[in-house]
């Protein structure tokens, strides 16, 4: 696979290894797996990011360069790296900050399977009894005629350079925000193209659960229904959406609560059953809403996800009950919609400017206040 970032990693290798760096480029499974997951580098802020994979080698390079293992031999007997600083570094890094344990566990190991299911090595070691950490040597080295190189440290310039064009990436989605902010009120239409083109199935996660969560803000917001204990105590209370943290954040799988219904959202691109049912089961079958990534039909997606119930579950009780608390399916046309009867009142510009916030919060740009939030 050859894309835009494609030839910045051939220049990192041709930096550190110079006339065999193609050969080492063909022959090394994980630098084949860095330029599948670094593919988004120049596609702009929208495009996904890959963070926790690509983080959970960086971590592990970066700790195996730090104990010089890259010079000398050894690495065999290293007794790891802690999961605590690994954790802790990974969220230091550049949008990190929320990253979760998962692909330093499984699911980088996982992943590199599905892509190289001939390669008998997974990058990660683990030992879960000392909870230490290692990545696979066997990975790292590339024999090229008589001679083995070690990977690590060009890995990690690699991985630098996706950083840093992804940061590019969002300061320019944060620059283009903030430029639609200073347009007339009259200008609208430039605005609306533009948040209208966050509602894609190829649009980074982040991004989507945030717009989505805009929209949805002020498409309730003046929505009203009537609360009390009894009828002279009854009075209206506006619909209010609230978000219970940051994206991908492991929140049990809420992503908004709305008050005073007590309706919970889960924004999510997949249609892998065994999710819906775990976010289900996490909140004791409480009912959700699922608002999906993706231009099928509502009904469409309500059918696929029967039938791949009705796949894993025998029982017709059961998947009926799991069905059940599925309580409405928000897709990317519904969204359109949504956004369409929000600006209509006047709220383009909260829905503007709650993408901003949301965003700078997001992506590190800034911390907002708890008055802010």
């Amino acid at each position: 696979m050859e894309h835009e970032f494609t030839s910045q990693i051939r220049a990192v290798l041709r930096k550190h290894f110079r006339a065999v760096a193609d050969d080492i480029f063909k022959q090394s499974p994980l630098l084949q797996y860095l330029n599948i997951k670094t593919r988004s580098a120049t596609r702009g802020s929208k495009a996904r990011s890959s963070f926790a994979n690509i983080y959970a080698l960086y971590v592990l390079g970066e700790d195996y360069v730090k104990h010089g293992f890259h010079k000398a031999p050894g690495y065999s007997k290293y007794e790891g790296a802690k999961f605590s600083d690994l954790f802790r570094r990974q969220r230091k890094l550049p949008f990190g900050a929320k990253l979760q344990n998962h692909a330093l566990n499984h699911r980088l190991n996982e992943e590199f399977k599905k892509y190289f299911s001939q390669v008998s090595h997974t990058p990660i070691l683990r030992d879960v009894d000392t909870n230490r950490y290692w990545l696979n040597e066997n990975l790292l080295k590339v024999r090229v005629g008589k001679t083995e190189y070690n990977l690590a440290v060009a890995i990690g310039e690699i991985i630098d350079e996706y950083i840093d064009a992804k940061r590019h990436a969002f300061d320019r989605f944060i620059e283009a925000c903030q430029r639609l902010k200073s347009l007339p009120r009259h200008d609208k239409k430039a605005v609306e193209e533009f948040i209208l083109g966050l509602l894609a199935p190829n649009v980074d996660a982040r991004i989507f659960e945030i717009v989505s969560y805009a929209i949805l803000k002020s498409f309730y917001h003046d929505q009203r229904v009537y609360f009390g204990f009894d009828l002279d105590t009854v009075k209206p209370e506006s619909l209010k959406l609230y978000k219970t943290g940051r994206t991908n954040a492991n929140d049990g799988g809420i992503d908004f609560v709305m008050r005073p219904l007590g309706r919970f959202f889960q924004v999510t691109e997949t249609l892998d059953v065994k999710k819906y049912f775990l976010d289900i089961d996490k909140i004791e079958r409480y009912p959700i809403t699922f608002v999906i990534k993706s231009d099928a039909p509502v009904e469409s997606l309500k059918a696929r996800l029967q039938e791949a119930a009705e796949q894993q579950y025998s029982v017709a009780a059961i998947v009926a009950k799991y069905m059940k608390c599925i309580e409405e399916i928000v897709n990317i046309p519904i969204l359109r919609e949504r956004f369409t009867q929000a600006v209509i009142p006047g709220y383009l510009q909260d829905i503007l400017d709650e993408i901003i916030l949301q965003s700078k919060v997001e992506f590190n740009y800034e911390e907002a206040d708890e008055d802010e939030l």
